[in-house]
């Protein structure tokens, strides 16, 4: 029988008694779905996973994104990314993967149809650093002033991937071809969850501008509220141990990776999102 342990106060729940390797009972999933809403991420402890068992536990989800930067799809599944600093030899190269992950974000806003769920494995982490920080995002709205909800509300913002990614990152920038693939899409900054109903900012390092706003007015406005979003008391730090998994809702919370030493240790994840709806 699943148990569901709280793993702070404010946010994410650790899974006892799934075996996921086996598949998950129509019974099970719909409690951990329920979790899933409560909680906003969900652990589940050390076990084996094959690439192909992933993706089927994804698909019970929904749908799942097959990502337009496909020089990091995985395994034969282009529903996973893989995000790895190890070279051919398996050896940490020194290069990090993808430094937009370090920035406190949300997988999917740069597209119409957004990310419902995250679901990360840890093939190989490393024994500081790289870990995966939450946010809770119903609090970080609930929290702003009155006055900010009222300045804000019906505000959209312009997210764009090719912003995000040539600004963190800085190389393996996106092709001509993936952006058409993927151009920019506006999105309400105040979020109605579809499932909770609950309001949520909806914002991270995704959003580029504010649609009818100066561009410079935009960014200063954007960059304030994802400062406002973050507080320690509404967040989750996760420490990795080889072969977790974690599932998180990417409608109500933002995320980040942290550093850790690229040339002497190993980080190896493999991620698919699946797909949720368009924002209202």
């Amino acid at each position: 029988m699943l148990r569901f342990e709280p793993l702070t106060a404010a946010l994410g729940a650790r899974v006892i008694g799934a075996d996921l390797a086996r598949g998950v009972s129509a019974d099970d999933f719909a409690a951990i779905y329920q979790a899933f809403l409560r909680h906003q991420v969900l652990l589940f402890p050390a076990q084996p996973l094959s690439p192909g068992q992933q993706v089927a536990f994804g698909r019970q989800f929904g749908e799942l994104q097959v990502h337009v930067m496909a020089q990091y799809h995985a395994d034969g599944h282009p529903e996973l990314y893989r995000l790895s600093n190890l070279d051919a030899q398996g050896r940490p190269n020194d290069r990090h993967p993808d430094k937009g992950t370090l920035a406190w974000h949300t997988d999917g806003s740069w597209s119409r149809v957004t990310g419902q769920a995250t679901i990360i494995y840890g093939e190989q982490v490393p024994p500081v650093g790289g870990q995966t920080h939450f946010c809770d995002m119903y609090g970080a709205y609930e929290r702003l002033s009155d006055e900010c909800k009222r300045r804000i509300a019906g505000l959209r913002a312009v997210h764009n991937l090719d912003f995000s990614r040539t600004r963190r990152h800085g190389e393996d920038l996106m092709t001509e071809a993936q952006r058409r693939e993927r151009p920019p899409v506006d999105q309400p900054i105040v979020r109605t969850h579809p499932e909770t109903g609950r309001l949520c900012l909806y914002l991270g390092d995704h959003a580029e501008s504010i649609v009818g706003l100066p561009y410079d007015q935009g960014r200063a406005l954007i960059d304030e509220l994802n400062a406002l979003a973050i507080h320690p008391d509404l967040s989750y730090a996760h420490i990795w141990q080889a072969h977790e998994l974690l599932v998180w809702d990417n409608r109500c919370l933002l995320h980040r990776a942290t550093e850790f030493d690229l040339a002497r240790h190993g980080r190896v994840v493999r991620r698919c999102t699946v797909l949720g709806e368009v924002p209202h």
